[in-house]
């Protein structure tokens, strides 16, 4: 048929888990919770043998002791998942012609054409099992005709399992499944579709369109096309971003110590903001000043993977005050975030408290649907935007 595509969706099963079971073989078989030890903090990830009493991912650390007692609890070590990311990153990279990683421990894979000269599950199967073979992480596979039907697919293979759903049988696929299997469908939006009757996805695609639109909105149309296995989103070329970056020149060179942190905690949080927002993490800041004689100094500090602002607001003020030493006017600041790695994960679920989560997601919720620095603290209202005009840049 002309025009039929081929994607496969991959993802790592368990994959913190699994990390660190390659490095600590006494874990295998036992229930594992990864994330913050206090009872405060949150479960980054958890075993297949934890899930069987309840726990789940983002559940506050306490509930999840008391729900599974025996449970092994580890301190996550992001450096590490990132460097076993990197090495299945590779293997794929070698292997197929254009692929999409779509968070540390997934990835989208177009295989278009490809069936006329190997076939495109055959070619699929032998990549996942040089993963396994070379990485020593178990991935679970679906290969189908759209990104939405194989990210279903790999739901149902796991764990460490293959599905592939033919052309043409897409519908019949998804019917019988639960209305949460289908991606963007999550706990609200479920919620509201249980108290309309629909519980399966063959209820939803039964349904008008129209229907869900006026309760969903814009949304609703997807939420239908998917249903329906209706998916034309491209796989996007991967790009690793190295970095991501704000500078300020001042309209007047300064000596202003208040202006100039004002502009560094705006710059810092608009760019946290921006992290979290494409799902990153950096591991690097750097601050750079310019004087009014155009000599420039720059520090950098290596830090634990984050893009929380209460963790890289200290270090950035640090960086700054060990640089500012001439007591010279300034003519342009900079603050910079490098070694950027992906996760699912928006902010650094092994240190941060669930308060602090949910102060930051509301907080990027409104700074999304109003603008920058809608929200923001108060010292950074003083920098206004005919003041503030950041470059901001991503390095590739």
């Amino acid at each position: 048929m002309e025009g039929k595509r081929s994607i496969v969706h991959m993802d790592l099963d368990t994959f913190f888990v699994s990390v660190e079971r390659l490095f600590d073989s006494r874990l295998l078989g036992k229930p594992i919770l990864i994330g913050g030890s206090s009872d405060r903090g949150v479960v980054a990830s958890c075993s297949y043998e934890a899930r069987k009493f309840g726990v789940h991912s983002a559940m506050p650390m306490r509930t999840a002791r008391q729900l599974c007692p025996e449970a092994v609890i580890v301190r996550g070590d992001f450096e590490k998942y990132s460097q076993k990311s990197h090495e299945v990153t590779e293997i794929i990279k070698e292997s197929v012609p254009l692929f999409e990683k779509s968070s540390i421990d997934e990835f989208y894979i177009d295989l278009t054409g490809m069936d006329r000269f190997f076939g495109c599950f055959k070619l699929a199967h032998e990549l996942r099992q040089r993963i396994i073979r070379e990485s020593g992480l178990n991935i679970s596979m679906g290969l189908s005709e759209n990104k939405t039907v194989s990210k279903v697919a790999t739901g149902e293979a796991k764990p460490n399992n293959e599905k592939q759903v033919p052309l043409g049988e897409e519908k019949p696929f998804l019917a019988p499944l639960s209305v949460r299997k289908i991606p963007m469908i999550g706990e609200k939006t479920s919620q509201t579709l249980y108290n309309m009757g629909v519980k399966k996805v063959h209820t939803l695609q039964q349904m008008p369109s129209q229907l869900l639109e006026a309760t969903f909105g814009k949304n609703g149309k997807m939420i239908w096309e998917k249903a329906n296995g209706i998916d034309r989103s491209p796989v996007v070329p991967y790009s690793e971003a190295k970095s991501i970056s704000s500078e300020n020149t001042f309209e007047e060179d300064t000596i202003d110590i208040k202006l100039l942190e004002a502009t560094m905690i705006a710059m810092c949080e608009q760019l946290a903001s921006k992290l979290r927002q494409k799902g990153q993490l950096t591991a690097c800041v750097s601050v750079k000043i310019r004087y009014s004689d155009f000599e420039t100094h720059t520090m950098q500090q290596r830090i634990p993977y984050t893009s929380a602002d209460h963790t890289l607001l200290p270090v950035v003020k640090q960086l700054f005050r060990k640089l500012y030493s001439r007591r010279l006017l300034i003519r342009l600041i900079g603050v910079r975030f490098s070694s950027l790695v992906y996760g699912n994960y928006q902010i650094s679920l092994f240190e941060d408290t669930q308060e602090q989560i949910n102060l930051y997601q509301a907080l990027d919720k409104l700074n999304v649907k109003y603008g920058d620095k809608t929200v923001c603290r108060a010292i950074a209202m003083g920098v206004g935007r005919r003041r503030f005009n950041p470059f901001n840049g991503m390095e590739v």
